[in-house]
């Protein structure tokens, strides 16, 4: 079973087009105060529907399609305010530097504009909501952990959920012979229509005849971690035993995968790698004004199969008096902008890093987490990239230093993406890595 309705964003985007076309023909009938001639209204549509499709790979780039903004909807005002002001910039810039247009809708662009940023808001927020709504099911969840009560308090405090549990075992508080009384009980308490469980714990075993005869009580069933992947899209690491990797994890090539990630990864990074050499040399002199110092630096990263690789990047830190690493004036910027990470662009090239996959660790501290942390190592299976999952939806990634539990969230994301690596995975993070920079945060 699906927590929330996967058909939502599908709706959302038609529920886009249509408002995005019924605001047009609203604009020209506020601009001429009649109803639109057929012929005006077409000839405004043809060169608005190029608009309607990048304002809607912007809205996706922005996360307007994704569930977590979905769920969260009180981060929708201001969502769309920022994409509707950039939507506006490219409205612009579409209609008065393409030459060959037939129109320049000036008094039309701006009511236009106005009013869709007024539709998006009560679409999104108002009309919407009935289109992604079900009853909710009641649920009972069996399991242990953290990542249990992680669980449990995301799906109970969240509307949007189309489950509720209404009682929970957890089994570190429980032994085998008083599980079957619990479950017993927690069920005739609740009646709930779903059991949410751990069913490869060991305790669970002497419960497993009772879950069998609940079949017939119209109970549905649902793995407690494969919900929890679908929930916060990563891989729980309690839930990993080697079984589990050589279950989902193959280094086998795919043939057509592999074909087409190497080409987006040439074709996007070769006209990257040529438009940056623009900026090398204010970056350059910045850098030689700001300390005086070399502008690359050399690193060795662990690449695929644990290969030593060496990427190159803008200095952006110094020694200072007492023997420390800082950053720099200038490096603080090239950070905050990614600057400093486009030599890497040849790193790419020569296919030492992809666009996408998981970060490359410094080998010191992949010798460090290889030894603390279970299964570290199977991240370097595949090769690692520019960008990733983890890079993406990880708040608070480990920098400049050992952070074992960071590093372990950091793992769970990318386990996720290797486990459901694919070109329109890729694809989808290389839009929201255009996002992330935009909003100078993450990676």
């Amino acid at each position: 079973m699906s927590i929330y309705n996967k058909k939502e964003a599908l709706v959302l985007f038609f529920g886009d087009i249509f408002f995005l076309v019924s605001v047009l023909w609203l604009s020209l009938a506020i601009r001429y105060l009649e109803i639109p001639d057929p012929d005006v209204f077409l000839k405004h549509l043809a060169p608005f529907s190029v608009l309607f499709a990048v304002w809607t790979v912007s809205y996706f780039i922005a996360g307007l399609y994704e569930k977590q903004t979905m769920l969260f909807r009180h981060k929708l005002p201001t969502l769309i305010l920022n994409t509707q002001i950039a939507n506006s910039v490219i409205a612009v810039l579409f209609f008065y530097f393409i030459p060959y247009l037939t129109i320049t809708p000036k008094v039309i662009l701006f009511i236009y504009l106005t009013l869709s940023f007024v539709f998006m808001l009560i679409w999104r927020l108002k009309l919407s909501t009935g289109f992604g709504a079900r009853r909710k099911q009641r649920a009972i969840l069996i399991g242990s952990g953290s990542e249990m009560h992680e669980l449990y308090n995301e799906v109970n405090r969240n509307q949007r959920y189309t489950l509720q549990f209404v009682g929970s075992i957890d089994l570190d508080h429980a032994d085998e012979g008083t599980i079957k009384k619990m479950f017993e009980t927690t069920y005739a308490e609740t009646k709930a229509s779903v059991v949410v469980a751990d069913l490869k714990n060991k305790k669970i075993e002497s419960l497993l005849p009772e879950l069998y005869s609940s079949i017939f009580k119209n109970v549905q069933f649902v793995d407690m971690y494969k919900l929890y992947m679908e929930i916060f899209d990563r891989v729980p690491l309690s839930h990993l035993r080697y079984g589990w990797f050589l279950e989902n994890i193959s280094p086998r090539a795919h043939l057509t995968y592999d074909i087409l990630k190497r080409t987006m990864d040439v074709v996007i990074s070769v006209p990257l790698c040529v438009l940056s050499l623009v900026v090398y040399p204010f970056v350059c002199l910045a850098i030689i004004l700001d300390d005086g110092g070399r502008i690359f630096i050399r690193q060795d990263r662990v690449g695929k199969l644990n290969k030593i690789i060496h990427i190159f990047k803008f200095r952006t830190m110094m020694t200072n008096s007492d023997g420390e690493k800082i950053v720099t004036r200038i490096g603080g910027f090239l950070r905050r902008s990614r600057i400093d990470e486009l030599p890497q662009l040849l790193n790419i090239i020569r296919g030492d890093l992809s666009l996408i996959g998981p970060r490359p660790e410094l080998p010191e501290y992949v010798k460090v987490y290889n030894e603390e942390i279970p299964y570290y190592n199977i991240r370097h299976i595949i090769t690692p990239g520019l960008s990733g999952w983890a890079q993406i939806y990880m708040a608070t990634p480990p920098k400049f230093k050992i952070g074992y539990d960071e590093t372990k969230t950091k793992l769970s994301y990318d386990l996720y993406y290797i486990k459901h690596r694919s070109f329109m995975l890729d694809v989808k993070i290389t839009l929201l890595t255009v996002r992330t920079l935009l909003s100078r945060s993450g990676i």
